[in-house]
């Protein structure tokens, strides 16, 4: 017990000494080129043009030809989703794609929302740009950028953008309204995927931030969960003074000696500054590690050699399905492995999780959506300057419960000091916007008043 002690109180020590000695800084903003060749001397092209999604008989016929060649191994008895996506559901998914899907329908949903593109360090960059239908007397809405990850899109925020730009006519108070930009990262989806190596989160974040201010806002808003947690971090350490708050429902805080402090803290969890709800969703650690080691082998390839499994993800459809929705499941809740079906159609519907596969499909991004790891992972996280970086902007925090890993407001609170709001959310795991709206639209909203009334 006096061992314990001990080690305890050097540990305290050596938190406060390394959160103490750090300084405020920013990230250098520079420039970069992407493009395909040599950057042209001429300036780059900033009109912003309409854009539309769109499907034609050719398109569908050649991913039913594909799905209807699929050749799958039975799964062993019993497996459920304990080796993966369990090919006998995964049938039943095919099935419905094949016969029930309709993606016209789904192509006429994505077109629901205005869609641009703009030309931004010679990437053809798509984002959907969503103004309320209308505002209270003497109100301006609040601009928004919220980012997706992987293996997700800008459709994951279908379902939370009326609860924003539009919160009167779905039950919500008026006093905060939002128009909502969704940009597609570099190689996802519609927006062109770079022809050079080194497009990390920092150079999407300038990205990002130029798109902003292409639209005409200085001061805005942004929200991410995954890489797109990452992104808006990064934004916010670069150009500090543009973001009004920052908002996450997923941190990526490794440089950090609280994250030692899981090795002790099951024993003086309050010493730490765990709360019991922290306690319930850390421990016991063996599950929690053995759980993200088990979630994460897709990483170690995708930050490695991307492009080996690219070729045969780009090449069928039902192999495509199959490794991304299975993250639907178990990222989802990692309980859902016990079950036959994976639990997907528990959270989702199976239109709204094929409209994501098929983003990826026609676009053919799933490659040069996994190299996004490498260049952000390949050099291993620690090496990249911005983890040593704290934030200094205002910034609110969602704690889903079935999140990848759980991180504690003490946690947060060293990694962004100027944290005005952390919430134990009720239910919900890594997909929030598109798992749980509402949830993370109010938390929003909470964050955004907090931020107006200082």
């Amino acid at each position: 017990m006096l061992l314990e002690i001990l080690l305890a109180s050097v540990l305290g020590f050596v938190i406060y000494w390394f959160i103490s000695k750090d300084k405020e800084e920013t990230l250098p903003l520079e420039d970069g080129w992407w493009g395909p060749g040599v950057r042209p001397t001429a300036g780059e092209d900033e009109s912003i043009c309409p854009f539309k999604v769109e499907t034609s008989d050719e398109e569908i016929n050649d991913l039913h030809q594909r799905i209807e060649k699929v050749r799958l191994a039975p799964p062993l008895e019993d497996s459920r989703f304990h080796y993966g996506f369990n090919s006998n559901y995964l049938k039943k998914v095919i099935s419905y794609w094949r016969n029930g899907f309709d993606w016209r329908k789904q192509v006429e949903i994505l077109n629901k929302y205005p869609h641009f593109k703009t030309k931004i360090e010679g990437l053809d960059i798509h984002f959907i740009h969503v103004k309320p239908p209308q505002l209270p007397s003497g109100h301006t809405p609040k601009p928004l950028l919220m980012v997706h990850g992987w293996p997700g899109s800008f459709y994951e925020f279908y379902k939370i953008i009326p609860l924003l730009t539009d919160p009167k006519n779905h039950g919500l108070s008026d006093e905060h309204v939002f128009e909502v930009i969704c940009p597609s990262i570099p190689g996802y989806g519609f927006s062109e995927a770079p022809s050079k190596k080194g497009c990390n989160s920092v150079a999407t974040a300038r990205i990002f931030y130029k798109l902003m201010l292409r639209l005409g806002f200085q001061q805005f808003y942004i929200q991410g969960g995954d890489w797109g947690a990452l992104i808006c971090t990064n934004m916010a350490q670069l150009v500090p003074s543009h973001v009004k708050g920052l908002h996450l429902n997923m941190a990526l805080i490794l440089r950090n000696f609280y994250t030692i402090s899981l090795l002790l803290g099951r024993r003086f969890g309050g010493l730490f500054g765990y709360t019991e709800r922290d306690m319930e969703l850390l421990y016991p650690f063996k599950k929690v590690f053995y759980s993200l080691v088990r979630e994460s082998g897709y990483m170690h390839i995708q930050c490695t050699k991307p492009d080996t499994v690219g070729c045969a993800l780009n090449d069928s459809p039902v192999g495509l399905a199959a490794y991304i929705l299975e993250k639907f499941s178990t990222w989802t809740n990692s309980e859902f492995r016990d079950l036959e079906d994976g639990g997907l159609e528990r959270k989702f519907s199976l239109d709204d999780l094929l409209t994501g596969i098929m983003l990826y499909w026609t676009t053919g991004t799933i490659t040069s959506s996994q190299r996004f790891y490498k260049e952000n992972l390949g050099q291993g996280f620690m090496a990249n300057k911005h983890e040593t970086m704290k934030v200094y902007v205002p910034t609110g925090f969602a704690a889903f419960p079935y999140e990848l890993m759980h991180f504690p407001e003490k946690w947060v609170k060293s990694k962004y000091p100027k944290l005005l709001s952390y919430s134990y959310m009720p239910r919900g795991g890594h997909f929030a916007a598109f798992e749980e709206p509402e949830l993370l639209a109010q938390d929003i909203r909470k964050f955004v008043g907090l931020v107006e009334r200082q």
